[in-house]
This record gives structure tokens, sequence and C-alpha cells, in this order.
């Protein structure tokens, strides 16, 4: 086993484990940092990869933005943390239902594909991108026609996100 594989398994191992506390955890902060974590270790997975562009973007949009400004929202509602509810679901197992099913149906689709099923086959290899796939991929962020679109309607969602995060903090108590 090369270092890269002990490498591998043991970011999986992390990601894996901090995701499970992403969603089973009570604490909505812990909940929130433990998906920093899961975030930083898929970040991990793109470098093993040789997806260092990808990585970049991980850290920076994902941690950095995303993952921080879900931390804001939650300490600018403190009046979630005080709720003392059930935090748990009673039907947590049709939600696990769902979510096999889902993964079934999304690995039955995914082994349709037939570049998928090229590359399974004996001595293939992966195909080589140029050193200007990173230009291509800026150039088609800011093109009509491809990728602008979504990458604005994506920005002012997050806008939408962190105003209702405010407005809800900011309401007075009755």
């Amino acid at each position: 086993m090369t270092a890269l594989q002990i490498i591998f398994l043991l970011t999986a191992a992390v990601t894996f484990g901090s995701a499970l506390l992403v969603v089973t955890s009570h604490n909505l902060v812990h909940a929130a940092l433990s998906l920093v974590v899961t975030l930083f270790g898929v970040a991990v997975l793109f470098a093993l990869l040789d997806a260092g562009f990808l990585a970049v973007v991980q850290v920076t949009l994902y941690i950095g933005a995303i993952a921080i400004m879900i931390i804001f929202a939650i300490m600018l509602t403190r009046r979630v943390m005080m709720d003392s509810g059930p935090q748990t679901n009673t039907q947590w197992w049709a939600g696990a239902l769902v979510a096999l099913a889902l993964f079934v149906a999304l690995s039955w689709v995914l082994m349709q594909v037939p570049s998928l099923q090229a590359l399974s086959a004996p001595g293939a290899t992966l195909p080589t991108l140029s050193g200007d796939s990173v230009k291509a991929l800026g150039l088609a962020f800011v093109d009509p026609n491809q990728y602008v679109i979504p990458f604005e309607v994506a920005s002012v969602m997050l806008l939408v996100a962190f105003v209702g995060a405010i407005v809800v903090a900011g309401e007075s108590k009755k």
C-alpha cells in the first residue's frame, strides 16, 4: 500500500465520520463545524486527484464563504439554540430509505453512461487535460451562452439567504 493510498483512506474516513456528525449532531454549531471538516476532507481528496483548481475552489468558496455564512447565520439566530423541543425526527427511517433508493438509482444511471463503462475496461486511461482548462473554465463562467446565468443565480440566492438570516435575527420579541 502506497503513502497516497494511506492518505486517501485516512482522509476518506475522516470525511465520512465528520459527514455523519453533520447529520447526527444535536448541536447546530457542532454540525456546522463538522461540515467545515467534511468540506476540507473533500478538498484534500481533490488535491489527491491532482485537481488543484477544484481543491482551491472547495476551500475558498465552500469553506471560506458558505460554511462561514452558515455559522454566522446560526450565531445571528440565537433563538434557534434555545429550542428545547425534541431533536430527533421520528420518521428518520423514511429519509434513510429514500436516500438508499436514490443512491441505488443514481448508481444504476451512472453505470449506463458509455464513457464510464469504457473507463472500467482493462487498460483504460483517463483523458489528460491541457494547461488551458482553467482558462476555458473561467471563460465559460462569463460566457452568456454557457454558465453565466447559473453563476449569477447562485450568487443572488446566497445574498438572499444572508439577508434573510439578518432579518430573522433582527426581529424584535413581542
